[in-house]
């Protein structure tokens, strides 16, 4: 009951922003909720003060004894969902598939899979020595079993 009335208003507060979305919500043990966002322009401090208020001020501390975290979801942490990626368009992405692990840049993504380019050095076909060729694959996101993006300092 309280994980359901928690749920109704964390979807009432994303409805009221609608460039967040949610990745993971969970309701533990001992009432503690967390809330993990992620938004088509990003996350900052504010968008997270206002899920959490939104929710907070809605629940009665006396009937209820609860703890609430409501974060972003990491840099480092894995593209769950393909609304992800649109704002990764651009950005170098390692990407494991059940047959093989792929790094190159996100060019493009469609309703159900993404394209990914990068440069490889392959043998001439003709000759001795290596050519640089330009790869790209199309990948369709139930093929995904990770994605993150590369960071570079």
């Amino acid at each position: 009951m309280f994980k359901e009335k928690v749920k109704s208003l964390l979807d009432k507060a994303l409805e009221e922003h609608p460039s967040l979305f949610l990745i993971d919500f969970t309701v533990g043990g001992d009432n503690n909720i967390r809330v993990i966002l992620d938004g088509d322009t990003g996350v900052n401090l504010q968008d997270c003060m206002d899920i959490s208020r939104a929710i907070e001020h809605n629940l009665d501390r006396e009937e209820e004894d609860f703890s609430l975290e409501v974060t972003s979801a990491g840099a480092t942490s894995p593209l769950v969902l393909p609304r992800q990626y649109n704002k990764n368009i651009g950005r170098k992405l390692k990407v494991r598939t059940g047959a093989e692990e792929l790094e190159g840049t996100l060019t493009q993504t469609s309703e159900n899979s993404i394209t990914l380019e990068w440069k490889a050095r392959e043998p001439k076909p003709v000759g001795k020595g290596k050519v640089t060729v330009q790869k790209k694959q199309e990948i369709a996101f139930s093929d995904i079993q990770e994605a993150k993006v590369i960071l570079k300092f």
